[in-house]
């Protein structure tokens, strides 16, 4: 029998509902998500179905004043999982 996702976790994720963006690069569009549950390691974040979301990407969350560089890891409709590679400070050329 295969371990369900639950077991496969290493960390236990923090439920949070915390607004944030997707910011693929300067010259695109940022999209608009939300996290839903996160860990050092990563979050899910729900996204809108039609967003294409880049493979590694800027997670910039406003209320933790942070931006966490993010490779998606997987994608079922509005959910995705993210893992993070590490933090920066709020990209300089960001407005929000």
């Amino acid at each position: 029998m295969a371990p369900s996702d639950a077991e496969k976790r290493f960390e236990h994720r923090k439920r949070v509902l915390k607004g944030a963006c997707i910011i693929g690069s300067v010259t695109t569009s940022e999209i608009r998500c939300t996290v839903r549950n996160m860990h050092a390691r990563g979050a899910e974040l729900v996204v809108p179905p039609e967003a294409r979301i880049p493979s590694e990407f800027l997670l910039y969350v406003g209320v933790d004043g942070m931006a966490y560089r993010c490779e998606l890891r997987w994608r079922r409709n509005d959910r995705c999982g993210v893992r993070f590679l590490g933090t920066e400070p709020k990209p300089h050329w960001h407005y929000g």
